[in-house]
């Protein structure tokens, strides 16, 4: 159970880099927003055109990467959607039960789904070098791949949960350092 909970701490400690380096997409995002608005109004006063279908585009793929790498980054801190029926009037272990469950039956299975049918639609994007249909467009490609590797960071952190729940079922002294909620620390959301 020590080298499975090594594991999940990696885990663990990929998606909280990968979750600190997307929230900062979000300053690139609106200062390019801001460029964007700014060139329009300015390029109308001159008389010029000095905005660009690339610099919306550019703010959609930021916005659509903080959302899809963002996702494990939320499951790692128990920041996602939870329909708290029972689970916050269960105990530590019950919590756990229902955490391992949702993680083994549902989350992962769900994720290694989508991983599989978008795997086709990404290397076709890749093999045609697919661009944008608006003039001046971003390549789509790029963003496209970005898809299977949000799953496979949500999968990856799901197995995190996933060990870490089954710790606290055991009643192995690691599991209750959990990241940071779920069924080891008795949040409830």
């Amino acid at each position: 159970m020590h080298f499975l909970l090594r594991v999940a701490a990696g885990i663990d400690w990929l998606n909280e880099q990968v979750g600190r380096i997307v929230i900062w997409l979000s300053v690139l995002m609106i200062l390019i927003g801001v460029y964007n608005a700014g060139a329009r109004y300015i390029g109308a006063f001159l008389g010029m055109h000095l905005g660009s279908n690339a610099y919306l585009e550019a703010q959609w793929y930021l916005f659509g990467i903080m959302f899809m790498l963002g996702g494990a980054y939320a499951l790692r801190h128990n920041a996602h959607v939870r329909v708290d029926v029972m689970y916050g009037r269960l105990g530590q272990r019950g919590r756990a039960a229902i955490d391992l469950a949702g993680s083994v039956i549902l989350l992962m299975p769900f994720c290694a789904g989508a991983i599989w049918l978008s795997w086709d639609w990404l290397m076709f994007s890749w093999s045609i070098g697919e661009t944008s249909s608006n003039p001046g467009g971003l390549p789509r490609y790029p963003i496209k791949t970005v898809v299977p590797l949000a799953f496979a960071l949500i999968f990856l952190q799901g197995g995190s949960q996933a060990i870490k729940s089954l710790a606290v079922l055991i009643g192995h002294r690691g599991g209750d350092r959990s990241a940071s909620g779920g069924a080891a620390e008795g949040s409830s959301r």
